[in-house]
C-alpha cells in the first residue's frame, strides 16, 4: 500500500476544502440555520411534538444527513472530475498508484469533509434545540458510513459526468427530493397507510430513521434494517468503483 501517494491525494483534496472555506463551510451553514428559521417558526408553531420530541428537535437528524448526503457527493464527484476535466488523471493513472489508494485518497478527503460539515451543524443545531443523544457511539457510527458511501458514491457520479452540469444532475434531482420525501421533516407514520408503503422503497428512510434512532431511541423501521441498507449500499458502491477501475469506463480513453 502506497500511503504517501493516498497522503497526497487526501492532502491536496484537503486544501482545496479550505481555499474555498466559503461555499463548503459556511454556506451549509447558513443553509441550515435557515431550516430552523423556516421550518421552526413556520411549522414548529403548529406541530409541536412528534412521537413525544419536540419538532424542533426532531428535524435535526434529517438536517444533518441532507447536509452530509449532499456535501460528500459534490466534494467526491467533482474531485475525481476535475482532474478528468484538465486531464491530470492520465498522470495519476500511470503512475505507481493503484485504484484502491486513488479511492482512499479522494474518497476519504471527501467523506472527512462531509463529516466536518456534519459535526459543525451539529453544534449549529444545539444553538436552536435542546438536543440530547442517546447513542453518540451509534450517531457517529451512522454518520461516518453516511459519509464514506455517499463520497464513493460521488466519486462514481464523478466519473461519469462528462461535464459540469451533470455533476449536479443527481444530487439535485434524485438526491435531494429523495432526502425531503424519507422522513426528514415529519414521522413516516404520520401518513396515510398507502403512502407509508410507497415510502419504505426510498432507501434514505432507512439512513435517516437509523440516524434519528441514535438521537432519540425511536426509529420508523428496525435499526437492523437500517444498518443493512448503509453497508448494502456501500457494497454496491465499493463494487461499481472496482468495476470502473477493472475495465477503465470513462477514464480511458
Amino acid at each position: 500500500m502506497n500511503w504517501q501517494a493516498i497522503r497526497s491525494i487526501y492532502m491536496f483534496e484537503m486544501a482545496r476544502f479550505f481555499r474555498t472555506l466559503m461555499q463548503s463551510f459556511i454556506s451549509p451553514v447558513i443553509s441550515t440555520s435557515l431550516y430552523f428559521v423556516v421550518f421552526g417558526a413556520a411549522i414548529g408553531s403548529r406541530i409541536d411534538q412528534v412521537d413525544g420530541i419536540s419538532y424542533g428537535a426532531f428535524i435535526v437528524p434529517g438536517l444533518i444527513m441532507l447536509s452530509v448526503m449532499t456535501q460528500a457527493i459534490s466534494n467526491a464527484s467533482f474531485g475525481i472530475y476535475f482532474p478528468k476535466f484538465i486531464g491530470t488523471i492520465y498522470e495519476l493513472l500511470s503512475a505507481p498508484v493503484n485504484f484502491l489508494e486513488i479511492v482512499l485518497g479522494y474518497v476519504g478527503a471527501a467523506a472527512t469533509k462531509a463529516l466536518f460539515i456534519g459535526v459543525v451543524i451539529l453544534g449549529t443545531s444545539a444553538l436552536f434545540v435542546d438536543l440530547q443523544i442517546q447513542h453518540p457511539l451509534a450517531m457517529m457510527a451512522f454518520m461516518v458510513l453516511t459519509c464514506v458511501s455517499f463520497a464513493l458514491f460521488g466519486f462514481i457520479i464523478g466519473i461519469w459526468a462528462q461535464n459540469f452540469e451533470q455533476l449536479q444532475l443527481i444530487p439535485l434531482l434524485v438526491i435531494t427530493p429523495l432526502v425531503f420525501l424519507g422522513g426528514s421533516f415529519y414521522s413516516i407514520s404520520m401518513l396515510p397507510p398507502i403512502w407509508q408503503t410507497i415510502t419504505m422503497f426510498n432507501p434514505v428512510v432507512y439512513l435517516i430513521s437509523g440516524f434519528r434512532w441514535a438521537f432519540f431511541g425511536m426509529a420508523d423501521v428496525p435499526i437492523g434494517l437500517s444498518l443493512l441498507a448503509i453497508s448494502g449500499f456501500t457494497g454496491l458502491c465499493l463494487l461499481a468503483v472496482w468495476w470502473i477501475f477493472k475495465t477503465g469506463w470513462r477514464i480511458r480513453k
